[in-house]
C-alpha cells in the first residue's frame, strides 16, 4: 500500500510523486478556514477536476441496475483472496495495469480482512465487496487507470464521510491517490470512524476560523467561474490602483490642493480625493472661495471639469455611435461595451475598462432588474466617460490627477453611478450641496462627507468673475432673520410660498360672510409644511332669498365686494365655441394623461410666460389637477381634456393679474356669481369655476331662483360647490345699481349672534 506521509506546506499537494519523500502520499482532513486555505481549495478543485474525482454529498450506493449489471457481469462469487480480488478486478477493470491492480487488490484485501478480523460475517464482506466494486466502477474509473503516475490522482470530498466511503477512501489512499476530506461542521463525525486519525491527518494551521457559513463547493465553483469571467471582461489588468481617501486631512478643500506628489510615493497606485461637501462654512466668503479654489487647480497645471445642477444626459448623437447590439445576458453586454472605451495610454485604458466593469456588474445584484435595465445604464455610462474623458485625461501620465466639480449633487441613479465609476479612476471628484434642503442621492463606501452648519442657494460653480455675486455680512444675516422671523412663527414674507395645496371649507351660510374677507393665514385648516402651504377656500352656492327681503339680500352680496372681487352677472360668460387660440393646440400639450408642461411653455399661443415661475407652475399644477381629477363630465372619454385645457391657458387677463398677485397666506381672490334667470352655465364656465375654486379663490354663486347651474357638467361626487337653501325662490329678478344699495345689516339674529367671530 502507498505510504501517507506529512506535507511540510499546502502546495506539497501538487509535487508529483517522484519529488515526495518516500514517494507518498497525503490524505488530510480540512476541519478549519483562512484565506491560505480557501486558495488551496480552489487550487486542488481544480486539479481534482481536471485528474480526479468530487463528491460533494455521499457517494449513492449501487441501484438495482448497477447490482444486475455487476451479477450478469462477474456472477456472484466471493472469496477473501488476494488472487480471486485480482482477477475480478482485471475482468471488471480491464484498462488497469498490472501495477495498478496489485496495488487496489492489496489495499482492498488488507480493508477486507481487516472487517474480517472485526467480526464481519462473509455475507457483510461479499456485501462490502461488492459495494466497493460497483462504486469503483460507476464513480472511481476514471482515475485508478491512473494509479502510479507522477501526476497524482485527485479526490475531493465534501461533507461528512460515512463508514464504508471511508473504507473505499482509504482503499484509494493506499492504491495512490491523495484525498481531501472539507468538514464545514468540525471533525467530531469522523473520529467516531477513526478516533486515533490512523488513516489521515487533521490539517492544522495557524490563525484559522471555522468556515463561513455559506460555504460550499457549489459557491467556491460559482465565485471561480465569476473569477475567470471578470478575468476575460477585464483583459488586460491593470497595474495601478486607487488610494481613494486614504491619506487626507478631512480638511475639506485644502486636501484638493495638496500637490500630487506629496500625496504618497508607491509608483502604482494613484492617489486622490473623493468629497461631497453639504452646506457652507462661511457665507461671505464661500462663492469667492470656491473661484480661487477651482483657478488654484487648473494654474497648477491639473485639468478640470466642472458641472452645474445635473449631468446633462446622452444626446442621441452619443448613443448612436456606441453602436450597441441585443445582447442574450449580462456577460456579452460588458464585453461589448468595454471593448469601446479607448484612451491614449494602456495603462489608463485598462484601469477604466476594470472600473467600468465593476460599476456594471454591481448593478446585477439589484432587485427588479434585467438586461435591459443594466444596458441602458451602461451605455450612459460609457457616453458621459467618452464626453468627460478627453478634458479629464488629456495628456495623461501617471501620477496626474484630474478633478472633476459636481455642483448640486446627484439627482438619480444614472449620475450616482457615473461619479461612483469617476471616483476610481485617477480623479479628485468635488460634490458640492451647499443648499441643504437639496438631496444628492449617491451612496458609496469611498466617499468622504463634510458637513457644515450654514445653507446657501448657489445656482452655478463660480468660473469666472462676470458672474461673482458675493453678499455682504449685512445681507447674510438678513438671511437669517429672514429665517428666524418667517419660518414656523406665524408671520409671512409677501409671497413666501410657491405651492399651495387647496381644501373646500364645508360651512354654514353665515360663516360664508364671516371668513370672506379674513386672509386666508387665520382660517380653519390653513397649514404649512416647507416650502407648501395649504389654503382653505370657501366654494358656496346660495339658493333662494331669505324671507323674500330683497334688500337684505341685495345688501348681504355687497358686503362681499373686495377690492379682489370679481363679479360676473352674464350666463354663459363663455359661450361654447368662442373664439380660443388655444383649442387648435390642446391634443399637443398632453400625452398619456400628463400636461408636457415644457412643450406649453415653448408655444407661440401661450400667454402666461410674463407671469412669476411660481404662479405658471400654480396655474400649470392645478390643471394638471382638473384633469387628472376627473371633475368634469367626458374628461378622457370625448375629449372634454382638451376643452379644459383650452380654457384654462386663455383665462381673461384679469383673472391671470390675479393670480399674478395671489399671495397664499393673505386675502385670496373672489368670485361672485349672480345667476337671476333661465340663462344657465356653459361647459366652458363649469370648468373655469372649477379651476378657480382649485387654485385657491374664494367663489359665491347667488341663484335666487334655484335652479341647477353650475353643477351640471360635474361627474358624481365631483362638484365641489356647496349648496345652501336660504329661503323661496324668487325669479326674473334684475341686478340693481350696487353704489345705491345699503350694505348695513337691519338686525342681528339669535344665529348671527351666535356664530360671530371677534375681532
Amino acid at each position: 500500500m502507498a505510504n501517507t506521509v506529512k506535507l511540510n506546506r499546502l502546495d506539497d499537494f501538487f509535487l508529483e510523486l517522484n519529488s515526495r519523500p518516500k514517494n507518498g502520499i497525503y490524505f488530510y482532513r480540512i476541519t478549519s478556514y483562512n484565506d491560505e486555505i480557501n486558495e488551496f481549495i480552489q487550487k486542488y478543485y481544480d486539479c481534482a477536476r481536471r485528474s480526479g474525482v468530487i463528491i460533494e454529498g455521499r457517494i449513492p450506493n449501487p441501484d438495482q441496475k448497477n447490482l444486475a449489471y455487476y451479477t450478469e457481469m462477474m456472477g456472484s462469487a466471493f472469496r477473501l483472496d488476494i488472487s480471486f480480488i485480482t482477477q475480478s478486478l482485471q475482468k471488471w477493470l480491464p484498462r488497469m495495469k498490472r501495477n495498478q491492480l496489485s496495488a487496489v487488490a492489496g489495499a482492498m484485501y488488507d480493508t477486507l480482512d481487516a472487517l474480517h478480523k472485526e467480526g464481519k460475517n462473509e455475507n457483510m464482506l461479499k456485501n462490502a465487496y461488492i459495494k466497493f466494486m460497483c462504486w469503483l466502477y460507476y464513480k472511481f474509473e476514471r482515475i485508478v487507470s491512473k494509479l502510479g503516475e507522477n501526476n497524482v490522482p485527485k479526490i475531493l470530498y465534501e461533507g461528512d464521510i460515512s463508514s464504508y466511503e471511508l473504507l473505499l477512501i482509504r482503499i484509494l489512499a493506499g492504491s495512490g491517490c491523495d484525498i481531501v476530506l472539507l468538514e464545514y461542521g468540525g471533525d467530531g463525525n469522523y473520529l467516531k470512524l477513526d478516533p486515533s486519525s490512523r488513516y489521515s491527518i487533521e490539517l492544522q494551521m495557524p490563525d484559522t476560523k471555522d468556515f463561513p457559513q455559506d460555504y460550499s463547493l457549489k459557491n467556491l465553483r460559482r465565485a471561480m467561474t465569476e473569477q475567470m469571467t471578470t478575468q476575460r471582461l477585464y483583459g488586460r489588468m491593470p497595474n495601478i490602483t486607487n488610494c481613494t481617501n486614504a491619506w487626507i486631512k478631512g480638511n475639506g478643500l485644502p486636501d484638493f490642493e495638496i500637490p500630487i506628489p506629496k500625496r504618497g510615493d508607491d509608483p502604482g497606485v494613484f492617489y486622490n480625493c473623493y468629497y461631497r461637501v453639504v452646506g457652507v462654512n462661511d457665507k461671505v466668503n464661500f462663492i469667492n472661495e470656491l473661484y480661487r479654489f477651482r483657478l488654484g487647480i487648473k494654474n497648477s497645471g491639473r485639468n478640470v471639469v466642472v458641472v452645474d445642477n445635473s449631468i446633462p444626459q446622452p444626446t442621441y448623437e452619443e448613443i448612436s455611435k456606441i453602436n450597441k447590439k441585443n445582447y442574450p445576458n449580462v456577460e456579452m453586454m460588458m464585453m461589448d461595451l468595454s471593448s469601446k472605451i479607448t484612451a491614449k495610454d494602456t495603462e489608463l485604458q485598462s484601469q477604466m475598462t476594470k472600473t467600468f466593469v465593476d460599476i456594471v456588474r454591481s448593478l446585477e445584484k439589484e432587485p427588479n432588474t434585467n438586461i435591459n435595465k443594466i444596458t441602458t445604464k451602461a451605455v450612459y455610462l460609457l457616453c458621459w466617460l467618452r464626453r468627460y474623458s478627453e478634458q479629464l485625461f488629456q495628456n495623461w501620465k501617471m501620477p496626474d490627477i484630474a478633478c472633476f466639480i459636481y455642483m448640486g449633487g446627484c439627482k438619480n441613479e444614472n449620475e450616482a453611478l457615473f461619479i461612483r465609476l469617476l471616483a476610481r479612476l485617477p480623479v479628485d471628484v468635488l460634490i458640492l450641496v451647499p443648499d441643504k434642503t437639496q438631496n444628492c442621492c449617491l451612496d458609496d463606501e469611498l466617499l468622504y462627507q463634510v458637513t457644515f452648519e450654514d445653507s446657501m442657494v448657489i445656482d452655478k460653480y463660480p468660473q469666472d468673475t462676470s458672474g461673482l455675486r458675493v453678499g455682504t455680512v449685512a445681507y447674510h444675516a438678513e438671511q437669517e432673520l429672514d429665517k428666524i422671523m418667517y419660518q414656523d412663527s406665524g408671520i409671512y414674507r409677501n409671497q413666501q410660498y410657491g405651492q399651495a395645496e387647496t381644501i373646500i371649507l364645508k360651512t354654514m351660510y353665515e360663516e360664508v360672510e364671516q371668513l370672506w374677507a379674513q386672509p386666508l393665514k387665520y382660517r380653519p385648516n390653513f397649514s404649512t409644511n416647507g416650502g407648501e402651504v395649504t389654503i382653505p377656500v370657501l366654494c358656496a352656492k346660495i339658493c333662494g332669498v331669505k324671507n323674500r327681503d330683497l334688500a337684505a339680500y341685495w345688501g348681504g352680496i355687497k358686503r362681499l365686494f373686495t377690492p379682489e372681487t370679481m363679479m360676473i352677472n352674464k350666463f354663459p360668460c363663455i359661450a361654447q365655441g368662442a373664439p380660443n387660440p388655444i383649442r387648435g393646440y390642446a391634443h399637443q400639450f398632453i400625452e398619456n394623461g400628463k400636461l408636457k408642461r415644457e412643450a406649453i411653455k415653448r408655444h407661440s399661443c401661450y400667454q402666461y410666460g410674463v407671469l412669476r415661475d411660481e404662479a405658471q407652475e400654480h396655474i400649470l399644477d392645478k390643471l394638471q389637477m382638473l384633469i387628472s381629477g376627473e371633475f368634469i363630465q367626458g374628461t378622457f372619454q370625448n375629449g372634454t381634456e382638451y376643452t379644459i385645457m383650452a380654457t384654462v391657458l386663455n383665462l381673461d387677463k384679469n383673472i391671470i393679474r390675479l393670480i399674478q398677485n395671489f399671495d397664499f397666506t393673505k386675502v385670496n381672490p373672489k368670485v361672485i356669481c349672480l345667476s337671476l334667470n333661465e340663462q344657465s352655465m356653459s361647459l366652458e364656465d363649469t370648468i373655469l369655476f372649477t379651476f378657480l375654486g382649485l387654485v385657491g379663490f374664494d367663489i359665491a354663486v347667488f341663484v335666487p331662483t334655484g335652479y341647477q347651474t353650475i353643477e351640471r357638467f360635474y361627474n358624481p361626487g365631483k362638484c365641489i360647490f356647496q349648496e345652501h337653501q336660504e329661503g323661496e325662490y324668487i325669479y326674473d329678478l334684475s341686478v340693481p345699481n350696487f353704489s345705491k344699495i345699503n350694505s348695513k345689516p337691519a338686525h342681528t339674529s339669535w344665529r348671527d349672534k351666535l356664530f360671530r367671530r371677534g375681532n
